[in-house]
Protein backbone atom coordinates (compact mmCIF):
# COMPACT_ATOMS: atom_id res chain seq x y z
CA UNK A 1 0.00 0.00 0.00
CA UNK A 2 2.90 2.37 0.68
CA UNK A 3 3.90 2.41 -2.99
CA UNK A 4 0.31 3.37 -3.93
CA UNK A 5 0.25 6.09 -1.24
CA UNK A 6 3.41 7.46 -2.84
CA UNK A 7 1.46 7.97 -6.09
CA UNK A 8 -1.27 10.06 -4.43
CA UNK A 9 -0.63 13.83 -4.42
CA UNK A 10 -0.62 15.52 -1.02
CA UNK A 11 -3.93 17.38 -1.54
CA UNK A 12 -5.87 14.24 -2.52
CA UNK A 13 -4.26 12.22 0.29
CA UNK A 14 -5.31 14.97 2.72
CA UNK A 15 -8.87 14.78 1.37
CA UNK A 16 -8.86 10.99 1.85
CA UNK A 17 -7.63 11.42 5.46
CA UNK A 18 -10.30 14.07 6.11
CA UNK A 19 -13.05 11.76 4.80
CA UNK A 20 -11.77 8.91 7.00
CA UNK A 21 -11.87 11.18 10.07
CA UNK A 22 -15.38 12.38 9.17
CA UNK A 23 -16.51 8.77 8.73
CA UNK A 24 -15.05 7.81 12.12
CA UNK A 25 -16.93 10.77 13.63
CA UNK A 26 -20.15 9.58 11.94
CA UNK A 27 -20.46 12.86 10.03
CA UNK A 28 -20.50 11.00 6.71
CA UNK A 29 -21.57 7.38 6.17
CA UNK A 30 -18.37 6.38 4.39
CA UNK A 31 -15.42 7.33 2.26
CA UNK A 32 -16.47 7.83 -1.35
CA UNK A 33 -13.59 5.85 -2.82
CA UNK A 34 -15.26 5.60 -6.24
CA UNK A 35 -15.38 9.39 -6.66
CA UNK A 36 -11.86 9.91 -5.27
CA UNK A 37 -10.48 7.13 -7.48
CA UNK A 38 -12.07 8.64 -10.56
CA UNK A 39 -10.58 12.06 -9.75
CA UNK A 40 -7.15 10.50 -9.24
CA UNK A 41 -7.33 8.55 -12.49
CA UNK A 42 -8.47 11.69 -14.34
CA UNK A 43 -5.36 13.50 -13.07
CA UNK A 44 -3.16 10.67 -14.39
CA UNK A 45 -2.58 8.63 -11.23
CA UNK A 46 -2.63 4.88 -11.87
CA UNK A 47 -4.63 3.54 -8.94
CA UNK A 48 -7.68 1.28 -8.81
CA UNK A 49 -10.62 1.44 -6.44
CA UNK A 50 -9.52 -1.70 -4.58
CA UNK A 51 -6.12 -0.19 -3.72
CA UNK A 52 -7.75 3.08 -2.65
CA UNK A 53 -10.22 1.17 -0.44
CA UNK A 54 -7.28 -0.66 1.20
CA UNK A 55 -5.57 2.66 1.89
CA UNK A 56 -8.81 4.05 3.37
CA UNK A 57 -9.12 0.96 5.60
CA UNK A 58 -5.51 1.33 6.74
CA UNK A 59 -6.09 5.01 7.59
CA UNK A 60 -9.32 4.16 9.40
CA UNK A 61 -7.53 1.51 11.46
CA UNK A 62 -4.64 3.90 12.13
CA UNK A 63 -6.82 6.81 13.28
CA UNK A 64 -9.24 4.69 15.33
CA UNK A 65 -6.37 2.85 17.06
CA UNK A 66 -4.63 6.15 17.80
CA UNK A 67 -7.88 7.55 19.24
CA UNK A 68 -8.50 4.45 21.33
CA UNK A 69 -4.97 4.76 22.79
CA UNK A 70 -5.23 8.56 23.23
CA UNK A 71 -2.06 9.15 21.24
CA UNK A 72 -0.78 12.69 20.88
CA UNK A 73 0.27 13.93 17.45
CA UNK A 74 3.95 13.40 18.27
CA UNK A 75 3.34 9.89 19.65
CA UNK A 76 1.44 8.93 16.50
CA UNK A 77 4.07 10.32 14.13
CA UNK A 78 6.92 8.76 16.14
CA UNK A 79 5.16 5.38 16.15
CA UNK A 80 4.50 5.63 12.42
CA UNK A 81 8.04 6.76 11.70
CA UNK A 82 9.60 3.84 13.55
CA UNK A 83 7.11 1.17 12.52
CA UNK A 84 6.49 2.14 8.91
CA UNK A 85 9.67 3.48 7.34
CA UNK A 86 8.21 3.01 3.85
CA UNK A 87 5.56 5.74 4.19
CA UNK A 88 6.36 8.75 2.01
CA UNK A 89 7.26 11.98 3.78
CA UNK A 90 4.25 13.88 2.36
CA UNK A 91 1.89 11.21 3.76
CA UNK A 92 3.42 11.51 7.24
CA UNK A 93 3.04 15.30 7.04
CA UNK A 94 -0.63 14.99 6.07
CA UNK A 95 -1.33 12.42 8.79
CA UNK A 96 0.40 14.68 11.34
CA UNK A 97 -1.62 17.72 10.24
CA UNK A 98 -5.00 15.93 10.10
CA UNK A 99 -4.44 14.21 13.46
CA UNK A 100 -3.29 17.47 15.05
CA UNK A 101 -6.38 19.31 13.77
CA UNK A 102 -9.09 16.68 14.15
CA UNK A 103 -7.72 13.64 15.97
CA UNK A 104 -9.18 14.44 19.37
CA UNK A 105 -12.68 14.68 17.90
CA UNK A 106 -12.90 10.98 17.03
CA UNK A 107 -15.62 9.34 19.06
CA UNK A 108 -14.61 5.82 20.05
CA UNK A 109 -17.52 4.90 22.26
CA UNK A 110 -18.47 1.25 22.38
CA UNK A 111 -21.95 2.01 20.98
CA UNK A 112 -20.50 3.85 17.98
CA UNK A 113 -18.11 0.99 17.21
CA UNK A 114 -20.90 -1.60 17.43
CA UNK A 115 -23.20 0.47 15.23
CA UNK A 116 -20.47 0.90 12.62
CA UNK A 117 -20.13 -2.88 12.13
CA UNK A 118 -23.60 -3.09 10.55
CA UNK A 119 -23.16 -0.69 7.67
CA UNK A 120 -25.34 2.28 6.84
CA UNK A 121 -28.03 3.17 4.33
CA UNK A 122 -27.06 6.31 2.38
CA UNK A 123 -29.52 6.80 -0.48
CA UNK A 124 -32.17 5.10 -2.61
CA UNK A 125 -33.07 5.73 -6.26
CA UNK A 126 -35.72 4.04 -8.35
CA UNK A 127 -37.00 4.12 -11.90
CA UNK A 128 -39.89 2.57 -13.75
CA UNK A 129 -39.15 0.74 -16.99
CA UNK A 130 -40.87 -1.44 -19.55
CA UNK A 131 -39.21 -4.36 -21.31
CA UNK A 132 -40.46 -4.18 -24.88
CA UNK A 133 -38.88 -7.30 -26.39
CA UNK A 134 -36.00 -9.72 -26.05
CA UNK A 135 -34.12 -12.26 -28.15
CA UNK A 136 -36.56 -15.00 -27.18
CA UNK A 137 -39.80 -13.03 -26.97
CA UNK A 138 -41.01 -10.52 -29.56
CA UNK A 139 -43.59 -8.71 -27.45
CA UNK A 140 -43.02 -8.45 -23.69
CA UNK A 141 -44.53 -5.08 -22.70
CA UNK A 142 -43.49 -6.00 -19.16
CA UNK A 143 -43.26 -3.15 -16.58
CA UNK A 144 -40.66 -3.35 -13.82
CA UNK A 145 -39.09 -1.13 -11.15
CA UNK A 146 -35.32 -0.85 -10.76
CA UNK A 147 -34.15 0.14 -7.27
CA UNK A 148 -30.59 1.23 -6.49
CA UNK A 149 -29.56 1.37 -2.84
CA UNK A 150 -26.40 3.26 -1.89
CA UNK A 151 -24.82 1.68 1.18
CA UNK A 152 -21.73 2.33 3.29
CA UNK A 153 -20.26 -0.95 4.50
CA UNK A 154 -18.59 -1.21 7.94
CA UNK A 155 -15.20 -0.25 6.51
CA UNK A 156 -16.76 2.93 5.10
CA UNK A 157 -16.66 1.98 1.44
CA UNK A 158 -19.72 3.29 -0.42
CA UNK A 159 -21.28 0.83 -2.85
CA UNK A 160 -24.44 0.67 -4.93
CA UNK A 161 -26.71 -2.39 -4.89
CA UNK A 162 -29.34 -2.64 -7.62
CA UNK A 163 -32.28 -4.97 -8.09
CA UNK A 164 -35.42 -5.20 -10.19
CA UNK A 165 -38.95 -5.94 -9.05
CA UNK A 166 -42.21 -6.70 -10.78
CA UNK A 167 -45.09 -4.30 -10.13
CA UNK A 168 -46.71 -6.67 -7.54
CA UNK A 169 -43.33 -7.04 -5.78
CA UNK A 170 -42.91 -3.27 -5.74
CA UNK A 171 -46.41 -2.79 -4.31
CA UNK A 172 -45.51 -5.21 -1.49
CA UNK A 173 -42.21 -3.37 -0.96
CA UNK A 174 -44.06 -0.04 -0.80
CA UNK A 175 -46.65 -1.47 1.65
CA UNK A 176 -43.85 -2.63 3.97
CA UNK A 177 -42.28 0.84 3.89
CA UNK A 178 -45.66 2.37 4.81
CA UNK A 179 -45.91 -0.07 7.74
CA UNK A 180 -42.42 0.91 8.92
CA UNK A 181 -43.33 4.60 8.67
CA UNK A 182 -46.48 4.14 10.75
CA UNK A 183 -44.56 2.20 13.42
CA UNK A 184 -41.86 4.88 13.52
CA UNK A 185 -44.52 7.57 14.05
CA UNK A 186 -45.59 5.83 17.27
CA UNK A 187 -42.05 5.85 18.70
Amino acid sequence: AADKINLIPQDLFAELCEQVIQQLNHKIPGVNTAELCQRMQTSGIEINIGDLAKIANILSFLFSTAARNNLSTEELVTTLGSAVSTLPKHALQVIRHVWNEQGKSIAVSEDARNMATVGQFVDMKWKLGVAMSSDTCRSLKYPYVTVTLTMADPSGQITDKSFEMTIPQFKNFFRQFKEMASVLETV
